[in-house]
């Protein structure tokens, strides 16, 4: 007579840790291929967009800026201001990088190292004048529009209170 095989019902971390180096590994792949193509690819894109015209690289940049800065920190606060449990968190601080993603690249060209950030750099400077500087102003402002509505919000609730205990006898 045989006797039973108990299996054991443990987590298995020899093949979790397996799955979590071969995803470090293939994130570091991925960040090696695309630190050496997103810069050209991303100043090329909005080369194509300023066609040149110093104008349009100031208005698109403060579009870009402002957009992309406003509504990545305005999707974090109204997601975090409901629910704070950590994988809310972690999704909310995805979502909030993926929609900053245009002004993310544009900030890697402009401190960038590497070869690619540096051509990058190069083509903004010929094919989108002065669309850096619309980024930065636009991103500026869109930061000093948050604080300037959580000001607000702060001060009405801080006037509400203070309203409340004078009427309270």
């Amino acid at each position: 007579m045989t006797e039973p095989v108990e299996v054991e019902s443990g987590q298995n971390w020899g093949r979790r840790a397996l799955w979590l180096v071969v995803a470090v590994v293939v994130l570091l792949v991925a960040g090696l291929i695309a630190s050496a193509t997103v810069p050209r690819w991303w100043a090329h894109r909005v080369g194509d967009q300023v066609d040149g015209s110093i104008t349009q690289g100031t208005l698109l940049g403060l579009f870009y800026g402002f957009v992309f800065t406003f509504v990545p920190i305005a999707v974090l606060l109204l997601i975090l201001r409901f629910r704070r449990t950590t994988r809310t968190v972690v999704v909310a601080l995805v979502l909030a990088l993926l929609l900053a993603l245009p002004n993310l690249m544009t900030l890697g060209i402009v401190i960038g190292r590497g070869n690619a950030a540096h051509a990058g750099d190069r083509v903004l400077d010929v094919e989108a004048p002065a669309f850096r500087g619309g980024t930065l102003a636009g991103a500026i402002l869109a930061v000093l529009l948050v604080a300037f509505v959580g000001y607000l919000v702060v001060s009405r609730r801080r006037a509400h209170e203070s309203a409340r205990r004078a009427h309270t006898p």
